[in-house]
């Protein structure tokens, strides 16, 4: 197994770094001043409410976090937006668009693009071509592309360019050196790497993090955080799902609180911070 990056040393590098992947990607292009908006969301397993009547809004360029119990909805809405579950009952509107109820790769194809508390990574592919395949609209992938003389010509380009922008996020992410490595053989903190690098290839305007620094060691949980904030200064948005109350506490500008399906409140830091009934979800025993 291969060991966990070393932090690159030096100012100097980290600044390379971020400009390549600046042109690279391009940040995250234009979208409404709040792309998402939340509302009413209802989801029923059975006779069990998971998510009731659950509304929010995230502002363009922001860092909300999403916190509470366990138990408390906040993975279940996350698959509701993003079309893993399909809600029972209220909207999910994108950049203007109603999205509720799409099938997943319809919504990433939108611009949201999420990543799962356990990274689902191809075992038995490379890290690099893991990243080969998260690009969208390849046209690769239409067979008569591949086989005419004429349209093979754009098809290699596009495979040059794809490939140049995976080796430069992988360099952003500092993984480039396990790029030949099979992703199966990486450790916890080095497949969250990846699947973050992979989810920025699919040129996202809006990221959903879900448990993003679940088992990830303290050292790469800082390099996490830091490669977050600086695609989030390039003009993401992100919406990140935590246990971590602290984390999310420290980093995120608003904080949105669920227990019991539904939103408790929404804030500064500060503001859910000293909230009486978030005190007592986290402390009355419930947690």
């Amino acid at each position: 197994m291969s060991s966990e990056p070393e932090t690159s040393g030096g100012t100097g590098g980290v600044d390379e770094t971020d400009d390549r992947t600046l042109t690279t990607l391009g940040g995250a292009g234009d979208t409404a001043e709040v792309p998402l908006k939340v509302s009413g969301l209802e989801k029923h397993f059975g006779g069990i409410t998971a998510v009731d009547g659950v509304e929010f809004e995230i502002d363009k360029g922001s860092m909300t976090g999403l916190i509470g119990p366990n138990g408390a909805g906040k993975s279940t809405t996350f698959n509701c937006i993003t079309g893993t579950h399909k809600p029972d009952g209220g909207r999910v509107e994108f950049n203007g668009q109603d999205i509720t109820g799409l099938e997943p790769y319809q919504v990433a194809d939108r611009g949201l693009v999420r990543t799962f508390q356990i990274a689902r990574e191809l075992g038995e592919m490379t890290v690099l071509e893991n990243m080969m395949v998260a690009p969208k609209h390849q046209r690769g992938e239409a067979l008569w592309r591949s086989v005419l003389p004429y349209a093979r010509n754009s098809v290699n380009q596009q495979e040059q360019e794809i490939l140049e922008r995976a080796w430069e996020t992988l360099e952003f992410f500092d993984i480039d050196h396990l790029a030949n490595e099979y992703a199966e053989n990486l450790s916890g903190g080095q497949r969250k790497l990846l699947e973050l690098a992979r989810a920025l290839l699919t040129d996202p305007q809006m990221l959903l993090l879900d448990e993003p620094f679940a088992g990830v060691n303290p050292s790469l949980e800082e390099r996490l955080l830091e490669h977050i904030h600086e695609l989030r200064d390039q003009g993401y948005t992100f919406l990140i799902v935590e246990h971590d109350m602290d984390l999310i506490m420290e980093n995120c500008e608003k904080v949105i609180v669920m227990h019991q399906g539904r939103i408790l409140t929404e804030g500064t830091p500060e503001d859910v911070r000293n909230n009486e009934d978030v005190i007592e979800a986290y402390l009355g025993g419930e947690v």
